[in-house]
């Protein structure tokens, strides 16, 4: 029994340091990264510490080409490529024209929490700050199928230090985040999605 014990702390102790390494560091003033680690670090790559919430451990691989977003009452239709974590939060250069699907968090269609991000930008996610419940939300897999969700929650104030969007989910859900402002510190947008 005390060595079981022991693999399994040294197991749950490793998922959370890839955990934490793999949080990265803060988004861009305007980004539209995810949230990752508290904004109250004053360097864009902090060194993370046990109070920093993780983020998502990458255990799923990357979402394959091909994939689209669409929210037809808001008149968002955007290719999903797979986001980066060191271009998009610690470089701080996120494309445009793309939402973005975040690295370790389920691909859409499939149990758990995905997570797809891209600029408040015309033609991007700005239509999203009008999101309701009841919403419609179409992904189209690179083969065509298209998977429904449904808006079942909007909130349009979440603190930049909330890393809690990014966790798994014991369901299936998408989840929505944009930026509300061009300042680090500006709230995100988070709208959550349920197949519907």
């Amino acid at each position: 029994m005390p060595r079981s014990f022991t693999v399994l702390a040294g197991v749950l102790l490793l998922a959370v340091g890839v955990a934490l390494v793999a949080g990265g560091g803060l988004p861009r003033a305007g980004s539209v990264a995810p949230l990752a680690v508290p904004s109250a670090y004053p360097s864009p790559t902090p060194a993370p510490t046990a109070a920093a919430a993780p983020s998502a451990v990458p255990t799923i691989g990357p979402i394959p080409e091909g994939y689209r977003i669409e929210m037809p009452r808001l008149g968002i239709d955007l290719p999903i490529a797979e986001g980066d974590v060191e271009r998009d939060v610690v470089v701080q250069k996120t494309p445009e024209n793309f939402a973005f699907h975040f690295p370790g968090t389920a691909i859409p269609g499939t149990f758990g929490n995905s997570y797809i991000y891209a600029h408040a930008r015309q033609g991007m996610f700005l239509s999203l700050w009008n999101a309701r419940i009841g919403d419609q939300v179409s992904i189209t897999t690179p083969g065509g199928i298209e998977i429904k969700f449904v808006v079942t929650e909007v909130h349009p104030r979440v603190p930049p230090a909330d890393t809690s969007w990014l966790q798994p989910s014991g369901d299936e859900r998408l989840t929505l985040q944009t930026s509300t402002g061009p300042n680090r510190e500006d709230p995100r947008f988070v709208v959550i999605a349920a197949p519907g």
